[in-house]
């Protein structure tokens, strides 16, 4: 038996970080606090022992395999682990014979399968039957759009549940719990500074699996004194990850500046600054769709109507980073940012809601025209509502001479177009539009 024991310690020893510290309950479960937290939706189904079928979605790393084994360990459910990569037909059929067979003994099956989306339609379609009569509880696993990915007639029978990347404070707290429980580290000493362990949450992405997997080849590469403590050194650090930007730190000065830098770069018309910063901050670690919603922001504030389409190919990149996540999306935000530095500029439109926003904050008590106004009843027509409203379809130029702003704000300007690109045309419009009106107000 004493044999046996040293067997499986060793066993374990040899498992990756990652696995020795696989949680074994929600207690130790890290992130999902908006799924797993004190009475949120999963939990209180966890708890009360009303599993369904469900798909998690969410990036890698999240825990999607290990919440799998904790529900099923905690409904006292049979659990089989099912690959979407090796698995065809006539495997997932005789799976799910033995778990209706299960079922008729009175027992529960859970089928957990990673990276359900690999399935295709009739590999799909066979889980179907047995998830409807209730033979298996289904649990997919998946980094894509389930809308996309997943039959909807499967789809439809299971409860989706969108699993989010760990935060770098998740992290970094779970690299300390790494360091010193017992399965992890706990049994050795290791210095890594707070700003390294920070370092390693960044560049996991909210990966938590990278995460671990990068501290425990850190630790493994460290310096080992003539005691056995080990020092964790900058240079370990960034030899072991090939990042000299490492210490990017997503919520700190270096990341402002960074994001910075690229605007500045865009508005300046300068794409080869502009996918240099692009890539530091993206080899950095930092989140994709962050950068997708400045660049969507940059579309409108700094080129505006001198080329709408801008905004179109802004929201397009975005849409692709959301649904692809990197590496793949690296190459979509290279296109939207190359196209912002070579497209016509103008800030007409950040300049006009900047001053319109001055006088809505000075003058929020400024009456809305009575002609403007709708008079659904009669005491609002008895009252003038809508007394004198023009509808600008049934002119031939569709235009009217109507008042809009209050009279206050009578000669207040606030678009002024440029020449710049198409915004341009918008001008010699404004100015057409100007003039009818000057010539038709009495």
């Amino acid at each position: 038996m004493q044999q046996q024991s040293m067997f499986f310690e060793d066993e374990a020893r040899t498992q990756p970080l990652a696995a020795r510290l696989r949680p074994a309950s929600l207690e130790e479960f890290a992130g999902q606090t908006h799924l797993l937290g004190p009475g949120k939706v999963l939990r209180r189904l966890i708890e009360g022992d009303r599993i369904s079928s469900m798909i998690f979605w969410g990036p890698p790393g999240v825990g999607k395999t290990t919440l799998a084994r904790i529900i099923a360990g905690r409904t006292k459910s049979a659990f089989i682990d099912f690959s979407a990569v090796t698995s065809g037909v006539k495997e997932i059929r005789a799976v799910m014979q033995q778990a209706e067979e299960g079922r008729l003994l009175g027992g529960r099956t859970i089928v957990f399968v990673d990276e359900i989306h690999r399935f295709n339609k009739a590999q799909q379609d066979a889980f179907l039957p047995f998830v409807e009569k209730g033979s298996i509880i289904l649990i997919g696993a998946t980094t894509e759009n389930p809308s996309f990915e997943i039959n909807s007639a499967l789809l439809s029978r299971c409860k989706v549940f969108v699993l989010q990347a760990l935060s770098t404070q998740e992290i970094v707290s779970l690299l300390r719990r790494a360091l010193s429980d017992p399965r992890g580290f706990g049994g050795q000493q290791v210095h890594i500074s707070d700003q390294m362990l920070e370092a390693v949450a960044v560049f996991s992405g909210g990966d938590a699996r990278s995460a671990l997997s990068t501290l425990e080849m850190v630790v493994l590469n460290g310096e080992m004194d003539e005691h056995g403590a080990i020092t964790v050194t900058p240079a370990t650090l960034e030899q072991c990850t090939s990042k000299k930007s490492l210490m990017y730190d997503k919520a700190g000065e270096e990341h402002y500046n960074l994001i910075s830098a690229l605007h500045k770069s865009m508005r300046n018309s300068d794409p080869d600054a502009a996918v240099y910063w692009l890539a530091r901050m993206l080899e950095a670690g930092e989140d994709p769709l962050y950068i997708a919603r400045r660049v969507t922001r940059f579309a409108s504030e700094d080129v505006g109507l001198a080329d709408p389409r801008a905004l179109e190919l802004a929201v397009a990149a975005f849409n692709a980073c959301h649904m692809i996540g990197m590496p793949e999306c690296s190459v979509h935000l290279t296109q939207a940012v190359v196209y912002m530095s070579l497209a016509p500029k103008s800030n007409a439109l950040y300049a006009a809601y900047e001053t319109a926003k001055k006088d809505a904050l000075t003058q929020l008590t400024e009456p809305v025209p009575l002609v403007i106004r709708n008079a659904p009843t009669k005491l609002m027509a008895d009252l003038h509502y809508g007394e004198g409203y023009q509808y600008a379809h049934d002119s031939e130029e569709k235009l009217t001479n109507m008042q809009c702003l209050p009279d206050s704000l009578l000669d207040r300007v606030y678009y002024a177009p440029t020449e710049q690109g198409l915004e341009a045309r918008y001008k010699q419009r404004l100015e057409q539009i100007k003039a009818w009106k000057q010539e038709h107000t009495k």
